[in-house]
């Protein structure tokens, strides 16, 4: 979804609200229902990883179908995994830089949507236990104060790194000034291009009906390596 556009948005807006009826419909059809041509549909279709209209109705109905792999119920392979990624060079250096960008804030807001705002509301709370004083925005309608507190870093959690909500939050507080710090498992979004400083810990995406169940395992220890770096230094 990083490379979509307002089009394509419309038409992938349609089909989530159309997805009983989108396997019986022409792709005139569903041109006209989401008012773009069928020429944006196939556009549509290719960035979805398929070659055309008929291919995507075959895919689609398997999707609702369920016909997906079934969710494996031991994350370990997943996690050794990463816990071979943090003693990387990579990972290690985007720690250091993150944790560099932090050690001089006055203040970390944390923002993201759904199950990534959870995280944030957690994310805020254990830094601000630590004695880093954190908020969290999840409200991208929240009008965002015109002079931010000296050195503000923004850390923006989210599973696709392309959430229009969250990029929406992250652009706004950057225009006003804060860094930015993405947390993010797909290195190549949106967020991660925009990020002054990105962390991504690569784990495999799950889906069940349609929601991501992706573990999120590797953000709670992004999040509290980086809050106990900043207490340890406090102490020094």
């Amino acid at each position: 979804m990083d490379t979509f556009s307002e089009l394509d948005f419309a038409v992938y807006d349609c089909i989530i609200n159309n997805r009983e009826r989108v396997s019986s419909m022409t792709i005139k059809e569903l041109g006209n229902l989401a008012h773009v041509s069928t020429a944006t549909v196939l556009r549509f279709c290719k960035k979805s990883g398929v070659n055309g209209y008929s291919e995507f109705k075959i895919k689609y109905k398997e999707y609702l179908e369920g016909k997906r792999d079934a969710l494996k119920d031991d994350g370990t392979t997943e996690l050794q995994s990463f816990l071979k990624t943090i003693n990387s060079e990579d990972f290690q250096s985007s720690i250091s830089n993150a944790y560099g960008f932090l050690q001089n804030s006055q203040c970390t807001i944390f923002i993201g949507v759904g199950s990534s705002g959870i995280l944030g509301k957690y994310g805020a709370r254990f830094f601000s236990n630590v004695g880093h004083f954190s908020l969290f925005i999840d409200d991208p309608w929240l009008p965002v104060l015109q002079k931010l507190a000296e050195n503000t870093v923004t850390i923006a959690l989210s599973e696709s790194g392309s959430t229009r909500q969250t990029v929406s939050i992250a652009s706004q507080l950057q225009q006003r000034g804060s860094k930015l710090i993405s947390i993010i498992n797909n290195s190549n979004s949106v967020l991660a291009k925009m990020a002054d400083c990105n962390i991504s810990y690569h784990i495999s995406e799950a889906l069940v009906n349609e929601r991501n169940v992706t573990t999120q395992i590797p953000v709670l220890y992004i999040i509290e390596t980086l809050a106990k770096k900043l207490y340890n230094s406090s102490r020094q």
